[in-house]
């Protein structure tokens, strides 16, 4: 009855219905360009790095500037990107799904205006607030996950590692002398919030030593079934243990042959962690991608099976990197992903001119018979 008192309709349930839950509706935020001429588009060009232009059937013309971003931004940066929204955007601003800031203007004159303002803003080291790039051939802003500042299984940080490469490789932000576009990608751990399965480049975290135990506090703060049931490969049991002091109690026991060091098991219970200063450290991956462009789909592959954690700059990481993006650019035929000239030349060649050292924990082992039976991809041809 109090349903019926307050106007809820058994008959119409879904009228004048009010809910919090769930977004808003992506169109109420379209600026007036976008939401007259949607699906109306005639073509876009690449003006310079980071700004395009965008006719539609009517003749209106759009402008984006893209500029880099962090994906932890503070509230302090958050305001100014809304003020320079104000000023020059009529307040509409979005963000990429790789953390770009995008400013749009309906006329070249604005787009200039509004360039000319976001390269004055600089940081207090003397850095751009706002760097504008990340389009055509060149290097996108790093998509990543949330590292040591936010995330309780992490093996590397993930702002940090971003960071650190795109310090080294921000000329190919901002520019477009690249063979195609790269695109880059990060993830803490092996779960892979980061998707890097399918990206050029990819920076992994990794644990290698399998969960710690707590056995004194493990029955008190943790649900023993739960640990149990959250390992994929089946290598927790339970076990009762002697302590010091010689009191028997229940804990758990981890085949260490069988442990994939994914950290489930410490999702669930907190007297399992998994990190460690010697055990932790980065995989580096190349070659993937997800775009049906002139070629499948593809994997990434490993190509360098473990680099420590050596803060705050890593620079084994980003020299590595650095020398990968370089070869492919000196070598690479244009329009050619990293992942298709890796395959033109070979894998074997590839690690000869990149300088990577071959060993047997980058063998890929991985089989899956359907992979090869299924039609995937658009690239094929019915018989």
């Amino acid at each position: 009855m109090a349903f019926i008192s307050s106007g809820y309709d058994p008959e119409n349930p879904l009228k004048d219905r009010i809910t919090d839950i769930g977004p808003r509706k992506g169109s109420e935020f379209y600026p007036p360009i976008i939401k007259k001429n949607k699906g109306k588009w005639l073509y876009h060009e690449i003006l310079e790095p980071g700004i395009i232009k965008r006719v539609a059937e009517s003749g209106d013309e759009l402008y984006t500037i893209r500029a880099g971003g962090c994906r932890l931004m503070s509230v302090s940066l958050i305001r100014e990107i809304i003020s320079i929204a104000d000023k020059y955007c009529d307040g509409y601003v979005r963000w990429t799904t790789r953390n770009n800031v995008e400013f749009m203007v309906d006329s070249k004159e604005k787009a200039m205006s509004l360039k000319e303002d976001l390269l004055s803003r600089k940081q207090p080291g003397g850095c751009y607030k706002f760097p504008i790039g990340g389009t055509g051939a060149g290097i996108t802003n790093i998509v990543h996950t949330q590292g040591w500042i936010h995330c309780h299984t992490p093996a590397t940080d993930a702002s940090g590692t971003v960071k650190a490469t795109l310090d080294v490789l921000f000329d190919d932000f901002t520019n477009m002398k690249l063979p195609a576009k790269l695109r880059i990608s990060m993830a803490c751990c092996l779960n892979m919030c980061g998707a890097v399965h399918c990206s050029d480049i990819a920076i992994l975290g990794y644990h290698r030593k399998p969960p710690m135990i707590d056995h004194e506090y493990i029955d008190k703060l943790c649900e023993i079934p739960l640990a149990i049931a959250a390992c994929p490969t089946g290598a927790i049991k339970p076990a009762k243990v002697e302590l010091e002091d010689g009191t028997t109690v229940k804990s758990v026991a981890v085949n260490e042959e069988r442990c994939m060091f994914c950290g489930n098991c410490y999702t669930m219970c907190p007297s399992m962690p998994l990190a460690d200063t010697e055990g932790d450290g980065i995989v580096l991956l190349a070659g993937g991608k997800i775009s049906n462009r002139i070629t499948a789909p593809k994997f990434s592959k490993v190509v360098v099976a473990f680099i420590p954690n050596e803060t705050p700059r890593w620079p084994t990481m980003t020299e590595t990197i650095k020398k990968m993006v370089d070869t492919y650019a000196a070598d690479a035929r244009k329009y050619e992903r990293f992942g298709d000239w890796a395959e033109r030349i070979g894998w074997e060649k590839f690690f000869e001119k990149t300088g990577l050292e071959f060993t047997h924990h980058l063998i890929d082992d991985f089989r899956d018979p359907a992979y090869y039976t299924w039609r995937q991809t658009t690239q094929f041809k019915f018989t």
